[in-house]
Order: structure tokens, then sequence, then C-alpha cells
């Protein structure tokens, strides 16, 4: 898969999946304003997925905010199993912390295979954090902490979610990730965003 392909197929599942079915109530107004960046990382070895990570950290750290707020980085050639993924996301988050700069970024998770401790095998309530590969998104301090204070009872918003997911169904959910996959793979436009539960 191409780095284009793979961009296409990350963007696909923010329309449809993240803001379509409003798992992330703060993700549309900087997604559509261009301030959310896709990148693609080709590495096979974690040493090089390292650098990727860093060179995106950089990338936000010396960007403004109104014009770069987050970073999705998709890793498609490698971390295919859920521990292998877990493992470098402690290592990241390690060196956010060696960096001194846990306190202006974060990392949030997603992975085909992604599977909350406790749930069941086939719960579809893993949805909620399953993108098309896996993905490492670096997301600003300051702007998860203005936006919860727009929100109110923003704790409640992952069970909420989860329950979404189960409302929606493993098969639909499934099907919502294979046609974002096909869609770019057989050469058609990904499809856009389905209207979701809520609107920004």
């Amino acid at each position: 898969m191409s780095p284009a392909d793979c961009e296409a197929q990350l963007r696909c599942w923010v329309e449809r999946l993240v803001v379509g079915e409003g798992l992330c109530p703060f993700a549309a107004t900087p997604l559509r304003a261009g301030r959310v960046r896709f990148a693609v990382c080709e590495a096979t070895d974690d040493d090089a997925i390292f650098r990727c990570f860093l060179e995106e950290v950089q990338r936000l750290l010396d960007s403004d905010e109104r014009v770069l707020e987050t970073t999705l980085l998709a890793v498609p050639q490698a971390l295919a199993a859920f521990d292998d993924y877990l493992d470098m996301l402690g290592h990241l988050e390690d060196a956010l912390k060696e960096l001194g700069l846990a306190s202006d970024l974060q990392i949030a998770s997603f992975h085909p295979a992604y599977r909350f401790a406790g749930e069941g095998e086939e719960d579809p309530s893993h949805y909620t954090n399953r993108a098309p590969c896996p993905v490492l998104h670096l997301l600003r301090q300051s702007s998860i902490t203005r936006a919860l204070a727009t929100w109110e009872a923003p704790e409640e918003i992952p069970e909420r979610n989860r329950a979404h997911m189960r409302e929606l169904g493993k098969e639909r959910l499934d099907a919502l990730l294979a046609a974002c996959r096909e869609g770019v793979s057989d050469g058609s436009p990904a499809p856009g965003r389905t209207p979701g539960r809520r609107s920004w």
C-alpha cells in the first residue's frame, strides 16, 4: 500500500467513524479547518519508527497551533501485532517524559486489533480505537484542555462511545472499515462522511 493510499484510508476512517459517528466531539473543527496532519511512516523496524515519531513531534512543536493542531502518524508496514504496538507505544510515551514533553503532548492509540482489557474479544466497544492500520495520534495538551473545558461531563465520553459501538454492532463496523480500505484499493474515491449523531 502506497503512502497516499494509507493516508486516504486514514482520512476516510476519521471522517466516517471518528467524526461521522461522533466518537470525538472535538475532531470535526480542526479537521475541517485543515489543522490535522496525516503522516505515514514507511519504516519496518523500531529504530526507524522512533525517528519518524520524533520528527513528527518536532514538526508539531515548531508549528503554530492555528496552522497545525494535531498529527496522526500511521505505521502501515510494522507493528501488526497488537502487543508489539503496545510495547512501542510505551517506549514512545517514556521518550516524551525523558524529553520533558509529557505535559505538552499526549499519544492516543489506535490499531486494527485494538482490544480493551476486561472486554470480550468480539465486543464492538473495541472499535472506538480500531483503525485501518497502526496509528499514533499526537495531541497537544493545550488543545485537550481547551476542548474539555467546553464540553459538559467529558468523563462520560468513553462509556458513551462504547455503548454506541455496541449499538452499531460488529458487522456494521467491519463494513465501515472495509469500505475505507476497498474504496482506496479499487481506485475509487474513499467514501465521504456519513451523518453522525452530533452536529458541530
